[in-house]
């Protein structure tokens, strides 16, 4: 037995050769992102030929990472922000005119930003978005003419509200003192809001996910776990106040906060054009859709056979027939297919690397791991293909938020991984989202306590298992995976052999207090509620406890940080303040700062370059093949 060929870094990171495809309304072209300049853009073609796919936006600074048929398949609609600042703005393509720069809807200067909107069947040629340009740290419902541009607030925030629900009539929702949810009707002649209904703020630290108006905007389908464990589809019927079960799984949750959390689409299969229900995402293991419709149970089954991975990425034209779907997979990212259900044909349109061989992939295997109290840890090994899986160096990948989960599929950070002979176990510790209340709420107060400890009794079951060097263990994370290496490598400093920081958190006082305005008015049920408030004293000493800024003198592992100058939500200093605390001691500490990136880096070359980072460093210290060797 043997590894594989090591396959260079640019192989897993560099961009996608196609990606994000989905189909116009109208059923005869299909979008997608490509490269253009070595930055993805969007690409537009025909639906039975391709070889005049054409280069619509330009962008030669920061890939487009998403786009928006609009009702007119004329235009299309895209975001874009500047260097990873998160100040969105709204920009509009005109395919009649593909030479034409694209326009930007929002020209507003830095701190506002928007969302990439949403239409309704009652207002074509419009397009809604809610925007913080009149105040930064509150945003209004604004609708912007398409074609002019011309913007007109429907909705002012008084400063409570949250978010807006925009149907023919317009909701809001706001966060109490206590962080529960409360709904309001928004009063058009006076700007009035009356309130409905309060939903309890528990078991949803970033939200009621779903929280979407039904087809006919007589009531709100929404996430809900109605007094038990599990999330479920419920509806909350506007006019009685009544909240009635739509559908649930026996066993699994609603896929709701993962899916929002990386801004995925809902997990409510819609008809594009009449928004009714059509099918529902739920995710353990693997992702299984319920279908509610029965024109939809027989298309889903069509789909479901085009590949052996998870149905993702779904877009249909108005009429149902023709549809362009892609899938996730844990060794064939990308694969995307289109059918054509009056003719029942269907013919595989790209795969987003075809230069990745899938049998040269590790599988990612699902395990559950007992905690040191008995709570069930759900999690996924990835081992080497082609050595024996005894005694290996792990890498210990720790996911963000903390309200994220992993989930099976395509991860090119663990296949390199894995190419260079390292094992990686991904634990889903108390604190993810999409395991029940339950699991969610037992890390209320646990940050780098049982949190942390969770992930220690992974690592310790992988060496129990005998798939690790208890000598050769290494914990890596980006966003809370980078506060829990850091908490790694200051509560348990003899623990791990290498330790990797991507834009983490070392300060929770100062995390807290510097997230941007339009950030801070859902903390009362996340970071508050979970961590602790800064401004009650009490808490803000516990906090200052749990950060690893307080603990650098504890640091003996080797730490790589990365961080991006940009980063919106967890600031530069985060990463400066642990880098400088280490080098004021003598001790070596590798630093990546990239001033054209934010939370996380997108442009291919910076990805590039940190993984080659990450790579010599866990090679120099775990042992691992490396590229260079």
């Amino acid at each position: 037995m043997a590894l594989p060929d090591i396959l260079p870094v640019e192989a897993f990171f560099d961009s996608p050769e196609r990606a994000g495809a989905s189909i116009s309304p109208d059923g005869t072209r299909i979008a997608y992102l490509a490269p253009w300049k070595n930055r993805l853009n969007v690409w537009v073609r025909g639906v039975e030929d391709d070889s005049e796919a054409r280069c619509v936006t330009a962008d030669e600074t920061r890939s487009v990472t998403g786009y928006h048929w609009t009702d007119d398949p004329r235009w299309l609609l895209y975001v874009q922000d500047a260097g990873g600042n998160e100040d969105w703005h709204l920009f509009r393509v005109d395919l009649d005119d593909p030479d034409a720069p694209a326009v930007d809807l929002t020209p507003y200067p830095p701190g506002v930003r928007t969302s990439i909107g949403q239409q309704r069947p009652d207002r074509p040629g419009k397009v809604l978005v809610q925007l913080n340009a009149r105040e930064l740290d509150r945003f209004d419902l604004v609708e912007i003419d398409i074609s002019s541009g011309e913007s007109t607030v429907l909705a002012e925030n008084p400063g409570t509200v949250l978010d807006w629900l925009p149907g023919a009539e317009i909701y809001a929702r706001s966060i109490t003192e206590d962080g529960a949810l409360e709904l309001s009707r928004h009063d058009p002649a006076t700007g009035e809001l009356t309130p409905i209904t309060t939903f309890t703020g528990d078991g949803h630290p970033i939200g009621i996910n779903p929280f979407e108006l039904d087809a006919d905007g007589t009531g709100v389908w929404l996430g809900s776990y109605r007094d038990g464990d599990r999330a479920l589809l419920a509806r909350f019927d506007l006019t009685t106040g009544e909240e009635s079960e739509v559908d649930s799984h026996p066993e699994l949750d609603l896929d709701g906060d993962r899916r929002i959390a990386v801004q995925q689409s809902s997990p409510l299969i819609r008809d594009r054009a009449s928004g009714r229900l059509l099918g529902v995402r739920y995710l353990g293991e693997r992702q299984e859709i319920r279908a509610l419709d029965d024109e939809f149970a027989e298309v889903l089954a069509k789909l479901d056979a085009l590949s052996d991975g998870d149905l993702a990425g779904i877009s249909r034209d108005d009429t149902g027939r023709r549809w362009v779907v892609s899938f996730t997979h844990d060794r064939d990212p990308g694969a995307t297919w289109f059918y054509d259900h009056a003719t029942g044909e269907s013919r595989l349109l790209f795969r987003s690397y075809p230069h990745l061989d899938p049998e040269s992939l590790a599988p990612m295997t699902p395990v559950t791991i007992p905690a040191r109290d008995g709570l069930p840890l759900p999690s996924y090994l990835t081992l080497p293909v082609g050595v024996e899986p005894r005694g290996l160096p792990l890498v210990l990948l720790v996911h963000g938020g903390p309200w994220y989960r992993d989930s099976w599929g395509y991860s090119p950070e663990v296949q390199l991984l894995a190419n260079r002979g390292y094992a990686v176990l991904q634990v889903n510790f108390r604190g993810s989202t999409g395991y029940g209340k339950r699991h969610l709420e037992a890390a209320i107060g646990e940050l780098a306590g049982a949190m942390h400890d969770d992930l220690i009794d992974a690592a310790d079951w992988a060496v129990e298992q005998g798939y690790a060097d208890p000598e050769r263990l290494a914990i890596s994370g980006g966003s809370y995976g980078g506060y829990a290496a850091l908490v790694g490598v200051t509560f348990t400093p003899d623990k791990f052999a290498a330790a990797v920081d991507y834009v983490g958190i070392s300060d929770l006082v100062n995390f807290t207090r510097t997230l941007p305005p339009f950030a801070r008015r859902g903390l009362i049920g996340n970071w508050y509620r979970y961590a602790g408030d800064p401004d009650v004293p009490e808490q803000r000493v516990d906090m200052l406890a749990r950060s690893p800024i307080t603990r650098v003198d504890r640091i003996r592992t080797p730490l790589l940080v990365a961080q991006g100058a940009n980063d919106a939500r967890v600031v530069q200093a985060e990463s400066d303040n642990i880098v400088a605390a280490l080098r004021a001691r003598g001790v070596e500490v590798e630093y990546l700062v990239k001033e054209d990136e934010g939370h996380g880096f997108l442009n291919p070359e910076n990805q590039i370059e940190l993984h080659r980072a990450i790579e010599r460093f866990f090679a120099a210290h775990l042992g691992g093949r490396s590229e260079a060797a």
